[in-house]
Parts: C-alpha cells; structure tokens; sequence
C-alpha cells in the first residue's frame, strides 16, 4: 500500500473543499484550511530535504490526513516530479532550484498530475494548485519565485493538456 494512502486510513479529516475556512470535524476539533495544509506539506517535504531527516520526523505532530497523503505522495513520485520540474526549467538544474520551491512545485504537481493521490470529495482545479504554489512562493520564497514557479508549473498543465487524448 503506498504510504500516502497509508496515512490517509489512519487519520480522520473533516471533509471541506479547497480554501473554505477551519470547520469543526466528528470530534468537534478544527482542521487547518486546505492553504495551510498544503503550505505544511511542502515544508515538511522541504525540511526533509535540506536535513536529510525521514519526512515522519519533519511532519507537523497535528498534520492532517490530506498534509501527510500529499507530502508521501510527493516524497514517492519525486523522481516522475523532477523530471517535469526539470524539462520545464530552462537554463536550470534541479539542484540549482531552491529547495523551498522544489518542494512548492512538488506539492502542486501531485495535485495537478495524480488529483487521486491525496484525499478529498473534490480536486482542486489544476489552476488552483498553480495559483496556491505561486501564492506560497511569494510568501516565504525569493522575491523572483512566484514567477518562476508559476512559469514551470503552467508549462507542465499546458504540456499534460496537449498530451491528453481529445
């Protein structure tokens, strides 16, 4: 069983779409907005990465369902992820790629390119997984980031769309 779907039988989650505020689940306790839960799984990816530590021990200790499914997600198709990231960067290397904006990009992608993977009544639209990375981006990224992000991502959405069978 990928860990993704793993973490997904052994958390509870209040069900809520994309970018609604905290609601109160079954144990009348609040959940983090979508926005936060992404933004969690990229720093815990992003931490993983730059200390080498397992991404179990960089999850928050209250990371939800969705934040642990797409963080393994991301963590088990990272090579297919970087090959995108890769193809998109032009004149860049993947190790040249801050780490933070490769684990932004990751968390996207995994929503963009395999929306099953992470749990949820509704997908957030490709658009919205851009626009929620480039947001990330210019928040706690260089100040170029947000473009650069948005840049590769919508390059990856436009390359998927072209390849899909009409």
């Amino acid at each position: 069983m990928p860990r993704a779907a793993a973490a997904a039988a052994d958390t509870p989650i209040a069900k809520h779409s994309w970018g609604h505020p905290p609601v109160a689940n079954e144990s009348n306790t609040y959940t983090k907005t979508r926005s936060d839960q992404r933004r969690a799984a990229a720093f815990a990816l992003y931490q993983a990465d730059v200390t080498g530590r397992p991404l179990e021990d960089t999850m928050p200790r209250d990371a939800s369902l969705f934040t642990r499914a797409l963080a393994y997600a991301a963590e088990d198709r990272q090579e297919e992820l970087d090959e995108h990231i890769s193809r998109h960067a032009k004149g860049w290397s993947l190790e040249r790629i801050a780490p933070l904006e490769r684990a932004i990009m990751r968390t996207a992608l995994i929503e963009m390119l395999h929306p099953d993977a992470v749990p949820g009544d509704t997908p957030i639209p490709p658009e919205g997984a851009i626009e929620e990375a480039v947001k990330t981006a210019k928040t706690y990224a260089a100040a170029q980031a947000g473009g650069f992000v948005n840049g590769i991502l919508a390059a990856v959405l436009r390359e998927t769309r072209q390849n899909q069978p009409q």
